[in-house]
């Protein structure tokens, strides 16, 4: 495995232990719609969330939350469109993004609720 995959991977370890340690339940991991994809599926109430997680192993490039540009928002919006309609949602979605920086033994992990909105 490529290096960069290995440090998502981890990336995403790291992401799935912090959400459930503050009580969300985790719904799918690395779901696929096509080529889109969602990291993680999870419910905190009565939302629907979809995580991207961004894993780095330094900042000097910038923090992990700025690579989710606005394409990549399109195809997570995508992706959940199509998890909605596959699995018969009609509950709120929210979309958030885990940001990990996984430099030392104390990663740095951040949770952003609410980090973007669907646009027409």
């Amino acid at each position: 495995m490529a290096e960069h995959n290995e440090v998502g991977k981890k990336g995403e370890e790291l992401a799935l232990d912090f959400l459930r340690k503050k009580g969300y339940i985790i719904l799918d991991q690395n779901w696929t719609s096509g080529k889109n994809e969602i990291d993680i599926v999870m419910r905190d109430g009565p939302s629907l969330v979809i995580v991207e997680v961004k894993t780095r192993t330094s900042t000097w490039a910038g923090e992990p939350e700025v690579f989710v540009d606005r394409k990549k928002q399109r195809l997570l919006i995508r992706a959940a469109n199509a998890y909605v309609l596959r699995k018969n949602i009609s509950d709120e979605v929210r979309f958030d993004i885990v940001s990990v920086v996984n430099k030392t033994e104390n990663p740095v992990i951040t949770h952003i609720q609410d980090a973007f909105y669907p646009t027409l």
